[in-house]
Order: structure tokens, then sequence, then C-alpha cells
């Protein structure tokens, strides 16, 4: 059987996470993990996580801290492509899948997101190079209007990046997207918000954005009329010939001619005497129009998390040049030892107990007793926080004396059996949607990484 899942359907589950985590009345919550301090083999290769049970329990005994994803920490992203002179870009076409190797949008120097409706071409129908940087204002039209420049592409603006949406999801390879919710007259919007809903309550439905040649047939004597039948009305295209061939067919201008309500469309070349005549197909745009919403426009179907620990998070956090290797993503997590779900800022996973002060254990080394071993992650005073995983076992230490690998010793003072302290949240309670191994990253006490998660469907 061969079946697609549609964009559409992508879009659609896409949107309902994401409407999840910026939801913040409702229940469920979101949180960011980092973990693994010991290393992945010998030389501490990177493995690839495999889609298993068992590669969740493993992310859960290597956890040492997660943070909330708040619901300004979350965007729908689409893979970042700069405006760069001397480039060839497409034009929008409904019938690519995904992204084209060159690209139809852009962002510019100004952060300012634009959409291409035509590719430049001469007039034997052989792409050119852009060499005019997309610019409204430049162009002397609205911000919701259509506009080509001198090179001969067509484009149309979308929304710029305001600094704290740039700071927080521009990445060097992404570009965060929006949807602007509440009208251009809306006294809460920022003007870049109310520039882009300008934009999508100005969108056009059903326009059609150009004319894909089939075929160029042969014998043209003149240019042939273009027609575009369909259930909408108003476009209007012209063709171009070039050794008896139709080698280029435009809009006929920026707006106006694109039309309005084409639901489905055909393609007709009359006159010009050929041999054979040329075939072409319409390219409509989405049912609601181009700059109705950028994210159908830009076809994103990826949505980007992010947290930012800062130092020690209020102690959650390892500093002093301990390390992780391993980021999560958790659903509703809960507190350790109850049945609430974890909803602070932020919190500890890693158990502990208390040792004398004499002790010469180190961190990243593997704390033995009599009962039990483990992977010491942190030692603040005569704390040590650890973790075990199936490398060390899941023994349960008693008050007794232990050595680690690199010949330190201790003396427990305070085991959690018998009234240590255990971790904040459970790392084996909630869900796990999102497991990434990455190198070490080493962490300080004035150290704030930018921690990004991209989940494509």
């Amino acid at each position: 059987m061969a079946a697609i899942i549609t964009n559409t359907l992508r879009k659609q589950v896409a949107n309902a996470l994401f409407s999840e985590i910026i939801n913040s009345s409702d229940s469920n919550q979101y949180y960011i993990g980092i973990g693994k301090s010991d290393q992945y083999d010998d030389s501490d290769n990177i493995t690839t996580p495999i889609r298993t049970l068992r590669e969740e329990r493993l992310a859960r005994s290597n956890l040492q801290s997660i943070k909330q994803v708040s619901s300004e920490n979350a965007s729908f992203v689409i893979p970042r492509q700069n405006w760069t002179s001397g480039t060839i870009y497409t034009a929008y076409n409904d019938n690519i899948a995904g992204y084209p190797s060159n690209a139809y949008y852009v962002l510019t120097e100004a952060n300012e997101v634009y959409i291409c409706l035509q590719q430049g071409k001469n007039n034997f129908g052989n792409s050119v190079v852009s060499t005019v940087q997309p610019d409204y204002n430049t162009a002397g039209v609205a911000v919701s209007e259509a506009f080509e420049t001198a090179d001969g592409y067509r484009w149309k603006f979308l929304y710029t990046l305001s600094a704290i949406v740039a700071n927080t999801f521009l990445s060097a390879n992404y570009i965060p997207v929006e949807f602007i919710e509440e009208s251009a007259g809306d006294p809460s919007l920022t003007v870049l918000e109310a520039q882009q809903a300008t934009v999508q309550e100005a969108a056009i439905p059903g326009q059609i954005l150009g004319i894909n040649i089939t075929s160029g047939g042969t014998g043209y004597s003149s240019a042939p009329t273009v027609t575009i039948k369909g259930n909408g009305t108003a476009a209007a295209a012209t063709a171009t010939i070039s050794g008896g061939t139709v080698v280029k067919v435009v809009m006929n201008n920026e707006s106006a001619a694109l039309g309005t309500g084409y639901d489905y469309a055909s393609v007709e070349f009359e006159g010009g005497s050929p041999t054979t005549s040329a075939t072409g197909r319409a390219i409509i745009s989405p049912s609601l129009g181009i700059g109705a919403d950028a994210r159908d426009d830009l076809r994103s179907t990826s949505i980007m998390l992010t947290a930012k620990p800062n130092g020690d998070e209020g102690g959650t956090f390892l500093v002093d040049n301990q390390d992780f290797r391993q980021i999560v993503l958790f659903k509703n997590i809960k507190y350790k030892d109850s049945d609430g779900i974890f909803t602070a800022a932020a919190g500890k996973a890693l158990r502990s107990f208390a040792i004398d002060s004499a002790s010469t254990l180190d961190v990243d080394n593997i704390i033995s007793g009599d009962s039990a071993s483990a992977y010491i992650d942190q030692i603040d005073g005569t704390t040590v926080f650890y973790h075990q995983n199936e490398n060390t076992g899941f023994g349960t230490f008693a008050n007794e004396p232990v050595t680690d690998d690199g010949g330190g010793t201790a003396t427990i003072l305070n085991s959690l059996d018998s009234g240590g302290r255990g971790a904040e949240v459970d790392a084996f309670s909630g869900d796990v949607l999102y497991i990434e191994n990455r190198a070490p990253i080493i962490r300080s006490s004035i150290q704030s990484e930018d921690i990004k998660i991209v989940l494509t469907f």
C-alpha cells in the first residue's frame, strides 16, 4: 500500500504540542533535562540513541537536573536561509515536498523574512542570480504587497524577527516562525507583531503565484496568449518565446494579476501558430493566501524548545567544571516520593549522602562500598551527589567506608536510607519525549548555556 501523511496532519500534531507547551493554564509541564556525567565508552565516543524503553531508562538513570520550558521558550522554526547576493533562489511551488535545494525564502540583514513568488529569469528562460536584497521599503510598496526587484525576482514580506525572538530562537541553522493570534489593531501587540498581523489580514486566498512550464512547445512565431481557467478570477500572465519555444511565463504584475479564489486552475496557451502547443501548470497559493499563516507558507512542522540554565540555578544545576553529555525532554515529571507534577522552575534529580570531612573523593570517579557503587557527579562540602546506571548497578549505600577508583576515601555518615537527602524530582516519572547525546559540555558558576531542542514532525 502506497500512502502519505499530509503536511496538514504534521502541522496539526506539531501545533497540538506547541499549544500544550505555551498554555500556562493547563496542568501539563515540560522540562529540559541534562545528565550523563559518565563517558559513553573508554574513548567517550558519542553513541546514537535508540528508540527503545531501555534507552529511556538509561536517560532517566543519568539525569542530573531539569529546567522548565515556559511559554516564551517555544517556537515553530524553519531551516535558516540568509539572503546572499549571487545566489539563485527558487519560487514557491505547491508541487515540492519539503525544502528545495535552492531556497524559496530568505532572511535579510534587517532580520526580515521574505518569500520568493517569482524566480528571476532572462529572455531565454534561464535562471539568474539574485543581486537585490528584498526590502519592501526600498521597493516603495505597502508592507502587505508583493514587489519585483531589478533582478527580476518577485518577493513578499512575511514578518520581522524582534530582538527578543531572534536572541531566543534564531540559530545558525534555524529561523523562528510566528503566527499572530490577535488582530492588527490590538493594543497589546508590539509594532512588529502588529506589522505581521497586518500582512496576515491582507492575504488574498487562492492566488495563482506562477505558471510552471511543463512543455515549451515548438514552432511559435509569436508569443501565445496565456489563459488561466478555474473557479477563481482575475489571474493573468504573459509568455515569452525564444527559438519558437515558450521559455518563460510571468504573472502580469505583483498583486492584482495573481487573482483570487482559485481552488483549482488549468493553463492554456492560445495563438502563435505553434507546431506543437506549450503546456503548463498553475501554482496555487495556500488556501488562505500567502502571508495568512507564515507557518503554512514556509512549511514549518518543527518546534524549537529552549532552556538557558544560568549558573547553578539556585543549587539545582552542577557547576565548578562539572559536565553533561545528554539532553532529555520530559513531560509531567513528578516530585520525588509524591504523585504531584513538579512545578518549580528547576530541580535536581541526583541522590546524595553526607560524608566525613576527611574525604579525598573526586568527581567523575566511581565510588564503591560493600553493597553499592555509583558515579560521583558533585561534591558540595561534605555532601556527595551521585547517579547510578547499568554500569554501576543499583545497590543501596549504607553508613560505611567507601573508596573511589581514583584512590579517594571517605566514610558515609548519613546514607539515603538513614535520613540522607534524596532527589527533588523523580527521574522515573512522567514521559520521556526526546533524547539527544552530545559531546561533553563543561559548566562553570558564571556560565549560561543556551540549550536548543528541535522537534520535527
